[in-house]
């Protein structure tokens, strides 16, 4: 796929949102964006939608402040439970208290996408997956985390759809890549639209 002679970055290091855009065949690079995500979080009042919105626009604009030409994509998720924004956890005991946390409990995972070029945000949108987990013990939450390995602090949620994932939930309501980390189906569709991206 290509959008002519524009370049196509995406401003992440994220394993499964690179891993969406090569599963669509889209010709792009990737560059981590450096950013203070939580001091943009702290401006925001705990807002999860207006969170995620302009943690994706800042690591768009962040990148595309150096790659002026390119169309620079941002993404970002937050995991909302209770009104509270749940942060990627910094080991597996905190992983594990995250996932005793969500279990038996519907949570909401928000996930959004900006497309950025120089220092225009061009395009943005947001969406919401609501997910119930099954109610689970602590030895299964443990056992679920050593077969995931690293995947428990890399991932918002301390779970991958993707994988194993699917064994902790009971119900499921909303787009599956926006529960991956992006909302991609929105993004085809503007890139479609807007920049003549073809197949």
């Amino acid at each position: 796929m290509s959008t002519g002679a524009q370049s196509i970055i995406l401003a992440s290091k994220s394993a499964s949102r690179q891993q969406m855009l090569n599963n669509i065949g889209l010709k792009f690079k990737a560059i981590p964006a450096d950013i203070d995500e939580r001091s943009i979080e702290e401006k925001l009042e705990s807002n999860p939608q207006k969170i995620t919105k302009e943690l994706a626009r800042q690591k768009a604009l962040a990148v595309a402040a150096q790659e002026k030409n390119a169309l620079v994509i941002g993404s970002d998720s937050i995991v909302e439970l209770d009104g509270k924004v749940l942060h990627k956890a910094a080991n597996k005991e905190e992983a594990l208290e995250k996932l005793m946390a969500l279990s038996g409990k519907t949570h909401s995972l928000i996930s959004s996408v900006a497309v950025v070029q120089g220092r225009m945000v061009l395009w943005d949108t947001v969406e919401t997956a609501k997910l119930t987990m099954r109610k689970f013990d602590e030895n299964f939450a443990r056992t679920y985390l050593n077969q995931i390995g690293d995947a428990a602090t890399n991932c918002v949620g301390a779970y991958q759809l993707e994988a194993l994932g699917p064994w902790l939930f009971e119900k499921i309501e909303g787009d599956y890549f926006t529960i991956l980390g992006m909302p991609l189906v929105k993004l085809l569709s503007y890139l479609q639209d807007y920049h003549e991206l073809e197949l």
